[in-house]
């Protein structure tokens, strides 16, 4: 077995590991500790997987420098989620101390974990014990007694796995809620499985090598939308790699053609380019790159038959129409970028003058990546944005790392918190004194929300069944039942305080308009001097988002 790590071997390591979580995301999603639909842990950690995979893809070599560079900025760009922007982080010490080498032997591997656990406690701003940071914490600080016995690399990784087993193991003694929820912790649980796709690959288990090309998923159901213009997805003319979208049919395929000359042509043109899609049989082979080379993948293709229906576009020069159309004489002052899921909640933040929204899916935070392209799509110096979720907050922050715009995060964590900030902010004040305003607006607001319970378990001094609705204040369980408007009404009544005036339901799309009304006439004569407003929230998996201020 193999004693050093080469570029190319590496490469393998990280596709082995990144498949390897897509299989398990859904194992690693059931241990959130918040028996909710929306658990999304092994989710955000597979994307952020995914996207080095991505770049890797448009590696032409396996250059050590060149691989380790693809990782990190590819990590960097698909964070999303507290989870999987610790873990670009994590890739980002790895790779920073493997980029000046020519082959990893354990050593190596075992100071890159250390300075793995560095830079991924340096992203956090309060690091807390019984996560994934304790996780490589601990197998960073085995890993070098490891290595200076143990030269053999299968037997390395073994090792230093098991350690980070044991603190696995122990995440509930260092965590309560984790103890209370009878579950590991899903960060550390995900880095392990990561680390036993890398074991594999230097076991020999190629197994989860699978079609690079199978793991291009990284935008998901994410969807940009603009308020006044028709979105335009573009970025400077250095971020385009690849000059030419180049698309053809072959035809009349020679009689010598075979599968693998299909499959070798795909792997061809993803070395001259990305975006690659090269399907068909032996009767008609479709074919898409965007390549710096159109006159090679020609060549190339022209080796199993006939070209058909060829075309080739110039990219740089419809980005410079494009820009030309699009960009105003003069960029405003602020800009704001809202992420929500459900159409209702999307308009309610256009009508709120937000310039753009980013509307995730279930279960699905956007990128670093996805907040950074938003933000470019603003004609403005600077863009706020509101998270509206504690999960997106450290991603939205990365994203400045990505943008040409200079982005400032508003710490909102809920859906109100947002439409709060958003009401607050004036174009006319200063971004410091528009922070200041939004950071104590939110203060005021409080907020709440209805789902149900994915598991059986007990948390919060609730015993769950799975199936349960339970309404949720901004840190814990406040209530259980199983009528969704009771469980509402009963969650606004634990909520309440003396200060309140007005209260504002957001329903989701899997409650009647007509059960959301009966409830509104039912909260208007529990509270008659109170202000109650409800709107179609359309938002997925939480029948009620609620807000009280």
């Amino acid at each position: 077995m193999d004693k050093v790590i080469t570029g190319a071997l590496l490469r393998k390591m990280v596709v082995s590991g990144s498949n390897y979580l897509e299989e398990n995301k859904e194992y690693v999603n059931s241990l959130n500790v918040f028996p909710v639909p929306d658990g999304d842990t092994g989710t955000n950690m597979s994307l952020t997987m995914q996207s080095s995979v991505k770049e890797l893809n448009m590696c032409t070599n396996n250059n050590m420098e060149t691989i380790c560079d693809a990782i990190s900025k590819g990590a960097l760009k698909g964070a999303r989620g507290n989870s999987g922007v610790i873990l670009s982080q994590i890739l980002k010490g790895i790779t920073t101390y493997f980029n000046n080498l020519k082959e990893i032997k354990t050593i190596d591997f075992a100071y890159a974990l250390i300075e793995g656990a560095n830079v991924a406690y340096k992203a956090v701003t309060k690091p807390k014990e019984g996560t994934i940071l304790t996780v490589i914490k601990a197998m960073a600080n085995g890993a070098v007694k490891i290595a200076k016995k143990e030269s053999e690399m299968q037997e390395f990784l073994k090792q230093v796995i098991d350690i980070g087993e044991e603190a696995l193991a122990m995440t509930p003694e260092l965590l309560p809620v984790l103890k209370k929820a009878g579950v590991v912790d899903a960060g550390g649980r995900g880095l392990l499985i990561i680390l036993n796709g890398f074991l594999k690959i230097v076991s020999g288990d190629e197994s989860e090598l699978k079609l690079l090309a199978e793991t291009d998923k990284i935008s998901g159901n994410l969807v940009i939308n603009a308020t006044n213009a028709e979105v335009v997805n573009y970025n400077d003319l250095s971020d385009i790699e690849f000059a030419y979208c180049t698309e053809f049919f072959i035809i009349n395929i020679n009689k010598k053609t075979t599968v693998a000359d299909i499959d070798k042509l795909r792997e061809t043109l993803m070395d001259l380019g990305d975006s690659v899609i090269c399907i068909g049989d032996l009767n008609l082979i479709k074919v898409h790159v965007h390549t710096n080379q159109p006159g090679i993948a020609l060549t190339h293709a022209l080796k199993l038959g006939e070209l058909n229906g060829v075309k080739i576009e110039n990219m740089l020069e419809q980005f410079r129409a494009l820009k030309v159309q699009n960009e105003p004489e003069e960029l405003k002052k602020i800009g704001v970028v809202s992420i929500c899921a459900g159409e209702g909640l999307a308009t309610l933040f256009k009508d709120l003058n937000v310039d753009y929204v980013i509307e995730g899916g279930q279960t699905m935070n956007p990128s670093a990546e996805d907040i950074a392209h938003a933000c470019d799509q603003v004609f403005a110096e600077n863009v706020f944005v509101l998270p509206n979720n504690k999960n997106i907050i450290l991603a939205a922050e990365l994203a400045n790392d990505l943008s040409k715009r200079n982005i400032h995060v508003l710490p909102t964590t809920s859906i109100p918190q947002g439409i709060s900030a958003a009401i607050s902010i004036d174009p006319e004040l200063s971004i410091e004194d528009n922070k200041v305003n939004v950071e104590q607006i939110i203060k005021g607001v409080i907020s709440g929300s209805v789902t149900y319970a994915v598991r059986t378990t007990t948390i919060d001094g609730f015993k769950l069944k799975e199936g349960d609705i339970i309404g949720l204040g901004e840190k814990k369980i406040v209530t259980k039942g199983q009528n969704i408007s009771k469980v509402t009404e009963d969650t606004i009544e634990k909520l309440m305080t003396d200060d309140i005036s007005t209260i504002s339901l957001f329903y989701g799309n899997d409650v009647n308009p007509v059960d959301a009304g009966a409830l509104v006439d039912k909260l208007k004569e529990k509270y008659p001097d109170i202000e109650i407003d409800c709107n179609e929230g359309g938002q997925p998996l939480y029948y009620y988002l609620i807000s009280l201020e």
